[in-house]
C-alpha cells in the first residue's frame, strides 16, 4: 500500500497498520500501572485506558500519513525544480505574514504608533526641533554670506584690472598726460643744460691766462 493514498480515516479498521518503511517510529505505549489510581473506579480505569490507546493509535497513523506526504511534497519540489533555498524564502514570507497578522504585533505597532504621537506632539520634541531649524537657517545664511563677499571680491579684483587695461592707453592719450610729460621734459632739460653751463664756467687747471707757467728754477 502506497503510504500516499493511505487511509487516514480514525474509524477506518486499517488504522494503525504501519508500512514497512514505518515501522521503525517510536510508539509511545504509556506506563502500565499495577494499581487504580485514588478516585477512580477499575471500570473507569479501563475505560481510560482504552482511549489512551486508541489516541497513541492515531498519533502513529497521523505520522505515518504525514511522513508519506513529506516525501510526495518533497517530490513534487524536485520535479518543478524548486531547491530548498526557495522553501526556505517561501517560509520565511510566511513566517512573516504570520507574524504580522498576530494580535501582539498589531498590539506593539499601535502602542509604538501612540508613543511615536505623543512624542511629536511633546513641547520638549517641538522646542528641539525649532532650536535644530533656527541653527540650520543661521549655518546657511552664514555660509551664503562667506560665498557673496567672496564673489564680491573676485568681482571687485576683475572689475579693477580691466578698468586699469582700459584706462592706462586713454590716458597716456589725454591732454594732460601729454602737458604732464612735457613739463617733466622741460624740467629735464633745464636741469641737464645748468649743469653743462656750469661745467664751462669752471676754471683751468692751467691758469686763466694764455701764458703758460714759468718753470721754476732748479736750486
Amino acid at each position: 500500500m502506497d503510504p500516499a493514498s493511505q487511509d487516514i480515516n480514525l474509524n477506518s479498521p486499517n488504522k494503525g497498520l504501519l508500512s514497512d518503511s514505518m515501522t521503525d517510529v517510536p510508539v509511545d505505549t504509556g506506563t502500565t500501572r499495577t494499581t487504580i489510581p485514588e478516585g477512580l473506579t477499575e471500570a473507569e480505569e479501563e475505560e481510560l485506558r482504552s482511549e489512551l490507546t486508541k489516541v497513541e493509535e492515531e498519533i502513529v497513523t497521523l505520522r505515518q500519513v504525514l511522513a508519506a506526504k513529506e516525501r510526495h511534497c518533497g517530490e513534487l519540489k524536485r520535479k518543478l525544480g524548486l531547491t530548498p533555498l526557495d522553501g526556505l524564502k517561501q517560509n520565511l514570507t510566511k513566517s512573516w505574514h504570520d507574524v504580522q497578522v498576530s494580535n501582539a504585533y498589531v498590539k506593539t505597532s499601535e502602542k509604538l504608533g501612540e508613543w511615536n504621537e505623543k512624542v511629536t506632539q511633546s513641547d520638549l520634541y517641538k522646542k528641539t526641533q525649532e532650536t535644530l531649524s533656527q541653527a540650520g537657517q543661521k549655518t546657511s545664511a552664514a555660509l551664503s554670506n562667506v560665498g557673496s563677499a567672496i564673489s564680491r571680491k573676485f568681482g571687485d579684483m576683475s572689475s579693477y584690472s580691466i578698468r586699469h587695461s582700459i584706462s592706462m592707453p586713454a590716458m597716456r592719450n589725454s591732454a594732460t598726460f601729454k602737458s604732464f610729460e612735457d613739463r617733466v621734459g622741460t624740467i629735464k632739460s633745464k636741469v641737464v643744460g645748468g649743469r653743462e653751463n656750469d661745467s664751462d664756467n669752471l676754471p683751468s687747471p692751467t691758469g686763466s691766462s694764455d701764458k703758460p707757467l714759468q718753470d721754476h728754477a732748479p736750486f
